[in-house]
């Protein structure tokens, strides 16, 4: 009997070879060591760090965490200060809008004494710079009659039988509005035609 090294068989088309070397049974230290089992240092995280490592990471997070919070909290704290500035800027704006319209009616009423025909025009001159000071804020008058009943602008409060009107259009204003559809103060109380 000859001892010569045994031939490897051929290797089947498509098949992948064995390697040479022999390797470590699955699941012992060297088969961890050589990479056969377990995570490897460039594994999700990397080794696990000992302990203390483990608690300064867990400590940083954790400061990293309380400073997002306290930084939230400081942001709603100045919104809401903002916020309360911006109202009260805005009922500053508004008021002082409204002065001239005072002080004119306080001008009327030192002058009740005169002539009815001037204190009724001076009431209506108020009346207009009042009408003025609200189209300026943004709230411009509304009484238009004739024109279709839109129930997103008009109010109904009556139904008038008027045979020279279209049914369904603004016969008398009895109340204005002020605003636009969709920045409406009020809408414009109406009555409106009958329809047939």
């Amino acid at each position: 009997m000859s001892h010569r090294p045994q031939e490897p068989e051929p290797v089947p088309e498509g098949a992948v070879p064995e390697p040479e070397q022999d390797l470590p049974a699955a699941g012992t230290a060297e088969a961890r060591r050589a990479g056969g089992e377990g995570p490897g240092p460039d594994a999700a995280g990397g080794p696990a760090p000992p302990g203390d490592e483990h608690a300064a990471v867990l400590a940083e997070l954790e400061d990293r965490w309380r400073r997002a919070l306290a930084d939230l909290d400081n942001l709603r704290k100045r919104h809401a200060r903002e916020l309360e500035r911006e109202r009260a800027a805005e009922r500053a704006r508004t008021a002082t809008a409204l002065l001239p319209v005072i002080d004119n009616l306080e001008l009327a009423l030192s002058h009740a004494e005169a002539d009815p025909a001037t204190i009724v025009e001076g009431v209506k001159a108020v009346r207009d710079q009042a009408v003025d000071a609200l189209a300026r804020l943004g709230y411009a008058r509304q009484d238009e009659t004739g024109v279709p009943f839109d129930p997103a602008r008009h109010e109904v409060v009556g139904v008038v039988d008027d045979p020279e009107a279209e049914p369904g259009t603004v016969v008398q204003v009895l109340r204005p509005g002020y605003g636009d559809t969709g920045n409406q103060l009020r809408p414009v109380a109406v009555a409106v035609a009958k329809r047939e």
